[in-house]
């Protein structure tokens, strides 16, 4: 295993990588681009590739012997150093189609994180411990609020819980319309969102979530904000966990934990 390099370091690595992912997507928005199918109706565009490299590029020239993982290239150095974690465009069909909500998700695995707002001129970042925002070379803290009463849900398959969990049927749930007022997200950027007091909360289902490169650098951002970050089923989140409930407080996440367990 690699020394571990400080977690202020690791920080700075990853606001930078994923600052770099987010100038090439904003460079390469509203081009006519290529895409790469994945099937089952999902594609990467080249903007997701050159993003990549990009967010590559500054891991590399930063810490040459760390593994990365990435959306596009797959893993990329020894699985036994230390490894990044790399979405460079989380909301692709978002913007192949025009729509600016996306994110550039980098974080290292049970360490450092980052999530760009390409569009938004926000970074928000974590050293583990704790969480801020950067707009205009300016740092602040992150400060998780319910007062939005906004909860975005992630309706993107697949869906390993049903029947017992379906966020369909949370959307439904009377005591969800009476509480909340719902938003239905394709890209992760909302899980930074809650971090920074600007939703509640979020729901998703899924499998292991805590190490996929979607997810890892929004978790890590709430836990070191402060929020409650829990799997569908109300435990602590960990790597085996199945689907995800992250609320800016203990009173929201027991709001929605009691709707969840309404429909098992």
């Amino acid at each position: 295993m690699i020394d571990s390099c400080s977690a202020a370091d690791d920080a700075g690595v990853a606001t930078a990588a994923a600052g770099a992912g987010a100038d090439v997507v904003r460079s390469m928005y509203g081009r006519r681009l290529s895409r790469i199918d994945k099937g089952a109706g999902d594609f990467a565009t080249a903007a997701d590739v050159a993003a990549e490299e990009a967010i590559l590029a500054v891991i590399r020239a930063a810490r040459p012997e760390d593994a990365v993982l990435g959306e596009e290239g797959g893993q990329r150095g020894s699985a036994a150093a230390r490894q990044w974690l790399v979405d460079p465009l989380c909301g692709t069909l978002n913007y192949a189609v025009g729509t600016i909500v996306v994110a550039v998700n980098v974080a290292l695995r049970n360490g450092a994180a980052a999530v760009a707002d390409p569009f938004g001129g926000e970074v928000f970042a974590t050293d583990g411990a704790t969480a801020w925002v950067r707009r205009a070379g300016v740092d602040a803290p992150l400060a998780p609020t319910p007062t939005s009463r906004l909860v975005d849900v992630n309706l993107d398959p697949p869906f390993p819980s049903t029947p017992g969990f379906r966020a369909v049927d949370l959307l439904a749930h009377p005591g969800f319309v009476e509480r909340f007022r719902p938003r239905v997200v394709s890209t992760t950027l909302a899980l930074a969102w809650v971090a920074a007091g600007k939703r509640a909360a979020y729901v998703t289902d899924g499998d292991a979530l805590c190490g996929s490169v979607h997810f890892a650098a929004g978790i890590a951002l709430c836990r070191a904000a402060g929020c409650v970050v829990t799997g569908i089923d109300g435990a602590p989140i960990a790597e085996t966990s199945r689907g995800l409930v992250a609320a800016a407080d203990a009173e929201t996440h027991e709001l929605l934990m009691s709707m969840i367990r309404n429909q098992t």
